[in-house]
């Protein structure tokens, strides 16, 4: 445009310069206002820019300053003494009670205290020291045990939703079913008038060991029920186990044990094999006690050992009881019927029962108990090489010395003809 401009002028004519000169001025003022509205816009949108960066600033303030309120409101909530109604496939944990500061074995605990803290339930403190919350288990079960109904008693802030916010930490297959609130000097532990355990076994466990059978296609018969159940019927009343536990001699007090109940069920097939459930309710059970006295009645039934070895367990004299699989065990229920007597009608607690949270628990073992067992035999057979142990246990070391040195006693003779059934119930 300026060579065509000076072009212009060389001619001699100035108006056409004077239009041009317009031209360039229009052009020049049109660019400026272009310019300034540019500017004018990345302004406005720096502006809306830390408009909006405030905002979400304020809104993160806003909700930290929200949780701060609530974790401060949490803080200002009294402790109430409550027990929890616990649910748990047992598997792959190191039993139910936390070893505090010990990382190598995971238990049942170290899961449930995690969840309290982080529900903010309790202070992180009284994760670290248990006994700053009252906290107290009904039962502890042993390695791989599961429990339908488990309870624990401690002190925790009632915070909205409680249990939503406590089973939200926790995995899946560890679940708070139901809460209560209790007297402030309630001991799950000492105030538990009894516990129903039961261990469910595939019925195979029970064939002769002369018959070969094959697993899968194993029935039991009636017969065979029968004997089970005379057997552990056996059990009922009070009677010295130290021989069903570790470290406890024949004259502690404490090896004596009161049975209340001990049957086997109907059998019923899962997967193709035939189970059964044993369930057993007494006053308070010994480390592997159960066990082992499941262990006793499928050493006899499979005829490993005399029925009379049963009344010599309870003797004083040592003898070789064989422990069965942890991985049938569960803790189905603990009862507490004096407290219930004394404090459940009293207008300010509720009875220690569970009977609306039945549907729940019965979901709870279809869904986790159950099929655990089942799969875990299945793929480990954990039963069916115990079994193979069984040979090596001596049951009759002590029978034969005792036969040797009562020769001539009648009291000898007796034991040998007994069914090993003492009448101690009572």
């Amino acid at each position: 445009m300026l060579r065509w401009g000076f072009r212009v002028l060389s001619c001699g004519s100035s108006a056409p310069w004077r239009r041009q000169r317009s031209v360039l001025a229009m052009a020049e003022d049109l660019i400026a206002a272009v310019a300034s509205q540019t500017k004018r816009l990345n302004s406005s949108s720096e502006v809306v820019q830390r408009l909006e960066e405030n905002g979400h600033q304020n809104k993160k303030l806003k909700s930290d300053a929200d949780e701060e309120d609530a974790e401060d409101q949490n803080k200002k909530l009294p402790k109430r003494k409550i027990v929890l109604l616990m649910a748990y496939s047992g598997k792959g944990y190191h039993g139910m009670q936390r070893n505090v500061g010990s990382s190598q074995f995971k238990t049942i605990e170290d899961d449930l205290v995690s969840a309290l803290v982080q529900s903010g339930c309790i202070p992180e403190n009284h994760g670290e020291d248990m006994k700053k919350m009252s906290f107290q288990r009904c039962a502890r079960t042993d390695k791989g045990v599961s429990a339908a109904g488990q309870i624990v008693s401690l002190k925790v802030r009632l915070i909205d939703d409680i249990l939503e916010k406590i089973n939200n930490h926790l995995p899946s297959h560890i679940r708070i079913l139901g809460l209560k609130r209790v007297t402030g000097g309630f001991n799950s532990k000492n105030k538990c008038d009894a516990r129903t355990y039961s261990y469910m076994l595939p019925t195979f466990a029970f064939a002769h060991k002369d018959h070969d059978v094959q697993e899968e296609l194993f029935r039991l018969d009636r017969d065979t029920l029968e004997r089970v159940n005379r057997l552990l019927a056996c059990y009922k009343g009070t009677h010295n186990f130290h021989n069903f536990t570790s470290q406890k001699g024949p004259r502690d007090p404490s090896a004596k044990r009161y049975i209340m109940e001990m049957y086997c069920g109907e059998p019923f097939v899962r997967e193709n094999v035939e189970f059964a459930v044993i369930q057993v309710r007494g006053q308070s059970f010994m480390m592997h006690q159960i066990r082992k006295m499941i262990g006793l009645v499928i050493a006899i039934v499979k005829g490993y050992a005399a029925e009379s070895i049963m009344e010599r367990s309870w003797g004083e004299e040592k003898v070789d009881v064989p422990k069965a699989p942890g991985l049938g065990l569960v803790l189905e229920k603990v009862h507490f019927e004096k407290y219930n007597r004394r404090f459940g009608n009293d207008g300010l607690h509720e009875p220690l029962e569970w009977t609306e949270e039945e549907e729940k628990i019965a979901l709870f073992k279809e869904q986790y108990i159950y099929p655990t067992i089942i799969n875990t035999e299945r793929e480990e057979k954990s039963m069916a090489n115990w079994l193979k142990t069984l040979p090596i246990h001596d049951f009759n070391s002590s029978a034969v010395e005792m036969q040797t040195n009562n020769r001539n006693s009648k009291k000898s003779s007796d034991l040998e003809g007994s069914d090993g059934c003492g009448d101690d119930s009572d």
